[in-house]
C-alpha cells in the first residue's frame, strides 16, 4: 500500500527526459532507443573507445595509470549524458538509486571481479556547501546497496578546489587536479573500487588513484556511468 502511495505522489519518470511513464524503468521508450553503449572495441586498462595495438591506447601506454582497469556501460551522450546533467547540476539527488541500479545492471560482469569497497570520488567542502549533495558519493552508496558492497566515507578527500574540468586541454585537465586528493592511512593494504559518474581523459580518477595508492592501497579499479570519447 505505501508503494502504491508513492507512486501516486511520485509516479515512475524517465531520468533523461522526466517523462511521466506507466512503469517504473531508467528510461522511457523513446530515450531507450537512443542510449549509446560503448562499443566493445576499447583499451583494455581504461576503456578509451577505439581499436588500438594490444588493445592498449596510446594514453595508456605513454603513461600507464595507478590504477588496474576502468569501466563504463554508456558512451557520454544523448539520454546518458541528459540524465547524469540533471542529477549533478539540476538538483535531482533522488536519481541516484536508478542510475546505480542501472549501472549494477550493465556492470555486473566486470563487478563480479571488482574490489568489493566503494570509494566516491568526492567534492570540494565549497562545491558540497553549493550543491547541498555530493552526487558521486549517493552513487557510490546506492550502487553499493545495490550490489552488497560497502562505500564509507572520509577514506578519500579532495584537500583543495579544482576548476571544473570541462573546456579544459587534456595537460590543463591533468595539471588541475595534480596533488588535488589524499587518502586516509586507514587504506593501506586494501583494495578499492573508485566510483564516478564520467571518464574523459582520467585526469581526475588519476589523481584520486594516485592518492590512495601512495597511502597504501594495493588495488585501484574504477567505474564510471559514462566514457567520453577523448582520443582523435
Amino acid at each position: 500500500m505505501l508503494q502504491s502511495l508513492l507512486e501516486l505522489l511520485y509516479p515512475p519518470a524517465c531520468i533523461a527526459c522526466a517523462k511521466v511513464m506507466p512503469v517504473r524503468a531508467a528510461f522511457c521508450e523513446t530515450c531507450d532507443l537512443a542510449v549509446e553503449r560503448l562499443p566493445p572495441s576499447r583499451c583494455r586498462t581504461c576503456a578509451e573507445p577505439g581499436t588500438f595495438p594490444r588493445d592498449t591506447c596510446p594514453r595508456c601506454h605513454l603513461s600507464p595509470p595507478p590504477f588496474t582497469r576502468a569501466w563504463a556501460p554508456f558512451a557520454h551522450e544523448g539520454p546518458v549524458a541528459r540524465a547524469i546533467h540533471r542529477f549533478k547540476y539540476e538538483d535531482h539527488p533522488e536519481l541516484a538509486p536508478a542510475l546505480a541500479e542501472l549501472l549494477a545492471s550493465e556492470c555486473r560482469q566486470f563487478l563480479e571481479q571488482a574490489p568489493s569497497v566503494l570509494v566516491a570520488l568526492p567534492l570540494h567542502d565549497q562545491r558540497f556547501r553549493e550543491r547541498k549533495y555530493d552526487q558521486t558519493q549517493l552513487l557510490a552508496g546506492e550502487l553499493a546497496r545495490a550490489t552488497g558492497r560497502e562505500a564509507p566515507v572520509g577514506l578519500l578527500n579532495r584537500a583543495r578546489e579544482t576548476r571544473r574540468q570541462v573546456g579544459l586541454s587534456e595537460a590543463e585537465r591533468a595539471q588541475n587536479v595534480a596533488g588535488a586528493f589524499t587518502a586516509s592511512p586507514s587504506v593501506a593494504g586494501r583494495e578499492f573500487l573508485l566510483v564516478d559518474d564520467v571518464l574523459t581523459t582520467g585526469a581526475t580518477v588519476r589523481a584520486a588513484a594516485t592518492a590512495l595508492r601512495e597511502a597504501g592501497a594495493t588495488r585501484v579499479e574504477v567505474i564510471t556511468l559514462a566514457r567520453a570519447f577523448s582520443l582523435a
